[in-house]
């Protein structure tokens, strides 16, 4: 979480996803001025911010002054500060997802999660394999809106291993089967406990060099080794 705020400045218009990574996030936001709100959900740590005065949304271009999102999922605490609260706006996934509007905010900054990432920056958000994992989700709606944006940044945060310690989050290739929730393109920067990956603009080597610099230890030279023989 600590890592991910270094890539959000004050002013920025903040999407977060679900889980405690994006608490974490938010956690570490509360030194930051002037942050606004243009997320498919809103959460207890967002209202917690809002009410610190850290969200304001002074800074928006596309519906200043109000945080805007698709629903809402927390505690009690959450509902009680939304209820008749004007600085709340929900509107339809229709409204809110729209990358045509999400990208019309400077400096819009999309931060989701993520099963696995390959050595290019393709990204699986929904499945294990051909399992299906979770839902779709408005991943890749904010990915694309938060990358077009002027000074947008596209950011994919991620443990960097699963089941453990057992098993590298960032892998060669995705597992056969894998859905790709969001492509390559407009992934900007992958970011695990281990570092900051740049990928915009960056070649296929680069990619794969600093995503391989942001895996567990234990599996970068693995990983290596996959990708020289690939």
């Amino acid at each position: 979480g600590d890592i991910v705020c270094e890539l959000i400045e004050d002013g920025s218009c903040i999407q977060l996803g679900f889980g405690s990574i994006a608490n974490a996030i938010a956690e570490g936001l509360k030194a930051r001025k002037h942050l606004g709100v243009h997320s498919e959900m809103f959460n207890d740590a967002m209202a917690e911010l809002q009410e610190l005065g850290v969200i304001d949304n002074s800074r928006k271009n596309y519906l200043p002054g109000v945080s805007v999102a698709g629903f809402a999922s927390g505690q009690q605490y959450l509902y009680d500060f939304i209820d008749h609260n004007p600085g709340m706006f929900f509107t339809p996934y229709s409204h809110v997802n729209n990358p045509d509007f999400i990208r019309l905010n400077d400096n819009m900054v999309s931060v989701n999660s993520a099963v696995s990432v390959d050595l290019t920056g393709q990204v699986c958000a929904e499945s294990i394999g051909t399992r299906q994992y979770s839902g779709t989700g408005g991943a890749m709606d904010f990915a694309y809106g938060a990358h077009s944006a002027p000074n947008g940044r596209s950011i994919i945060a991620v443990s960097a291993t699963a089941q453990g310690g057992a098993l590298s989050r960032i892998s060669t290739a995705l597992p056969v089967g894998s859905a790709v929730s969001i492509p390559r393109n407009i992934v900007d920067y992958v970011v695990t406990e281990f570092g900051i990956a740049r990928l915009r603009n960056c070649s296929v080597r680069q990619r794969v060099e600093n995503l391989i610099a942001v895996a567990h230890p234990d599996f970068r030279a693995e990983l290596a080794r996959e990708a020289q023989k690939l």
